[in-house]
């Protein structure tokens, strides 16, 4: 059975909105899906692949958290 995404809002109120190695993503299901690298100041470094160069993005800009369903 292939493995798919389940797709939550992100809560930006919440503490702690998304931590390290999390799915986000801008649009449910859409793509391009990134994984968290590491978080600082409202911003995620995040990655599309395992050994792909991480960037940081403004964790604004992303509205959804996946999970391996």
């Amino acid at each position: 059975m292939p493995n798919t995404v389940d797709w939550a809002l992100l809560d930006h109120a919440a503490e702690q909105p998304v931590k390290v190695g999390d799915m986000v993503s801008a649009d449910a299901g859409g793509l391009p899906i990134y994984r968290v690298m590491a978080l600082e100041a409202g911003r995620a470094w995040v990655a599309t692949a395992e050994g792909a160069p991480a960037r940081a993005m403004p964790l604004a800009g992303f509205r959804w958290r996946g999970t391996r369903g």
